[in-house]
């Protein structure tokens, strides 16, 4: 009998192309679904709840998938990490409902993106943190962050995905930056986000701490409702981690 599972997954992404499968690199949905191949001893698919980009990482990826073999999860966590490379983790497992979807139920999202700000980065911060050397101001920052909560049309803070899209208006609910010492923590919930949007917003909120942008620049791209532009710079990828994903 086939049974639904439930998987939160942790990842590091520096070594890989980002969640997807792809037949040029390596990504984390082909490493876990490998790892489950084995254990049901033939192919699983294992759909997820998003796509994150090359060298993006995870601490709450969540996906799903369907096993003939009846494993309980708590095993099938030990089964699947003792299979998985160490930087891919299982954090745990559950079965679930068969009306659940990994991408199609979720409610909303939290990314968060780490920032190191000062003269010297230790190497140890390299994979996690991305680096700034210039002063930032911080409340110019939190001001202009205040533009993005709300539901806006993000046509100006999105990377062309290559693809189709229904729309390009998202809903964001709420966007922090928390500052400890040197270390800048900027974190947004929303209801979805675009190629590249949270890496898109990031970094047009470090122009604004470096004085290069004004706060209110924020609200006049999101009213243009234009096309990005160099304006728009794209924040590394090292610094971002999807943290959770949010359901009913």
């Amino acid at each position: 009998m086939k049974r639904k599972y439930k998987v939160v997954i942790a990842y590091d992404g520096t070594a890989y192309s980002g969640w997807q499968f792809q037949t040029n690199a390596v990504g984390v949905q082909q490493v876990v679904e490998e790892a489950l191949g084995y254990l049901e001893q033939s192919p699983v698919r294992v759909f997820g709840s998003s796509r994150t980009d090359a060298g993006v990482h995870a601490k709450g990826f969540v996906g799903h998938f369907y096993l003939t073999k009846p494993i309980p999860p708590a095993n099938l966590v030990r089964a699947m990490n003792s299979r998985l490379p160490d930087a891919v983790r299982i954090v745990r497992a559950s079965y679930a409902k068969e009306d659940f979807d990994a991408r199609l139920s979720a409610k909303g999202k939290e990314y968060r993106y780490q920032l190191y700000q000062g003269a010297i980065m230790s190497p140890h911060l390299v994979p996690y943190w991305a680096f700034c050397h210039r002063p930032l101001d911080l409340e110019a920052m939190r001001k202009a962050a205040s533009y993005f909560v709300g539901r806006h049309d993000f046509v100006s803070f999105a990377a062309n995905p290559n693809r189709e899209l229904e729309s390009t208006v998202r809903n964001i609910f709420s966007f922090e930056i928390r500052k400890a010492g040197n270390r800048y923590v900027f974190v947004v919930r929303g209801d979805g986000f675009l190629y590249k949007q949270v890496r898109s917003m990031v970094g047009f909120l470090v122009s604004v701490g470096k004085g290069n942008e004004k706060p209110e620049a924020v609200k006049e791209l999101l009213e243009a409702k234009a096309p990005r532009t160099a304006r728009v710079e794209t924040a590394s990828p090292r610094g971002l981690f999807l943290w959770k994903v949010f359901y009913a």
